[in-house]
């Protein structure tokens, strides 16, 4: 057989020989090349992410831990009519008399000319510092310092009272002459009847405002017709300023029960305006009987509700009693002063809520609730301790905070 000249070249050489084609033809398949995977650290990010929500959660829990107990206090729906017995300053059911006094004025155009005396007139306060009260008759004297006379019209009793703490009284007074003279300022009085016994230096009178109205002569006036006229509009807009003026003169913790309030109007002497005007005015007296809230509850509170012990208690709403005197009862100082009360009211029982810090702290949950169960003035408690997993109060009462919940309108009977 003819051998060829690549038979006798060595494989090797043979092999550098080939075509590329022929080359690439031969080689056994590769294997295709991995990319080469970084390598991973540790993740920091997410960990610290981790522990920053859990540390913000815990914060919260403390943050927003605490303790509270919303207390809804027991209330008692009262119908009474029943009469009740009190004492001006003092006793079990104490009440005080408020009285405001205002004067309201109407300028209109002047329609005649009229000569007049009009006596001046105001108020004074009459006091007595006697153990026993002091019966003043109508037009008894009361003596200013310059010698004029002026006169109650009607007849008042000065309550008993001390040097220190006198008994007083309001009354208006008429000047005994007419004239101009008698417009003297706020001053001292003294009572010439009780003149020659110790009464006459244990009972006087000052006033705080001037009189006013004294007048003798010639001055513009209006006809009956526009004086009454004039008279509903002037006494409706005076009521109303004396209700501002007695309502902001009642004492903290008392109460007013509407019914209990009387006004009078009392015609002042017209004076002269300017420019062809008269000036027609009126005097409003409003006296109110005012009684401590919480006594006035109680008492009330012995008559209606069962098995009451004397727990304080209040009155939400007073508009719905009618109060009326007796009529052979005033109010004097240190004599009972019989009166009827009638309608419907609302009793609240008071919560003492460092009471119930006082009971609740240091207790787990169920004994705080059997512990609230038996206070008579609560009627519903609600407990509630955060974070979820407490189960007991803090022991200091400070750390627990106290809700009174205001009751609702359909008050359980």
């Amino acid at each position: 057989m003819a051998r060829t000249v690549t038979d006798i070249i060595p494989p090797s050489r043979r092999r550098q020989m080939e075509p590329m084609s022929m080359r690439e033809e031969s080689l056994p398949p590769q294997r295709p090349i991995a990319p080469k995977r970084p390598r991973r650290g540790f993740p920091y990010g997410t960990a610290i992410i981790a522990l920053l929500i859990v540390a913000g959660s815990v914060a919260a829990l403390f943050v927003f831990s605490g303790a509270k107990v919303e207390v809804t206090p027991k209330t008692f729906v009262a119908s009474i009519s029943s009469d009740f017995t009190a004492t001006q300053g003092g006793g079990d059911l104490p009440f005080e008399i408020v009285t405001v006094e205002k004067t309201g004025t109407k300028s209109v155009k002047a329609e005649s000319t009229v000569t007049a005396n009009d006596s001046a007139q105001g108020t004074i306060t009459i006091y007595n510092t006697q153990a026993a009260a002091q019966a003043l008759i109508t037009n008894t004297r009361f003596e200013s310092p310059e010698g004029l006379i002026f006169r109650i019209h009607a007849p008042v009793t000065v309550p008993a009272g001390s040097t220190e703490n006198p008994g007083t009284v309001s009354a208006t007074v008429f000047a005994d002459q007419g004239g101009e003279k008698y417009n003297i300022p706020a001053a001292s009085f003294t009572l010439p009847g009780l003149k020659g016994g110790k009464s006459f230096t244990q009972v006087y009178a000052k006033s705080t405002g001037a009189m006013t109205g004294g007048f003798s002569g010639s001055r513009p006036s209006v006809g009956e017709a526009t004086r009454q006229a004039q008279k509903g509009p002037l006494e409706s807009a005076l009521k109303e300023e004396l209700q501002k003026s007695l309502g902001a003169q009642m004492k903290e913790g008392y109460i007013l029960i509407p019914s209990s309030v009387t006004t009078s109007f009392t015609p002042v002497p017209d004076t002269a305006g300017e420019n062809n005007q008269v000036v027609i005015a009126e005097k409003g007296i409003m006296t109110a009987v005012i009684f401590p809230n919480e006594a006035l509850a109680k008492a009330i509170a012995f008559k209606v509700v069962p098995m009451y012990a004397g727990e304080p208690v209040t009155l939400s709403n007073p508009e719905g009693l009618t109060f009326a005197p007796s009529a052979s009862s005033t109010p004097a100082s240190g004599k009972p002063y019989t009166f009827n009360l009638s309608g419907s009211t609302t009793l609240v029982w008071t919560i003492d809520t460092a009471k119930i810090g006082g009971a609740v702290a240091g207790k787990k949950r169920e004994s705080a609730e059997a512990i609230l169960m038996g206070f008579p003035e609560i009627d519903k408690a609600i407990l509630v301790l955060r974070p979820f997993f407490a189960t007991t109060f803090p022991a200091d009462p400070a750390k627990i905070t106290i809700d009174v919940v205001t009751p609702a309108k359909e008050e359980k009977k």
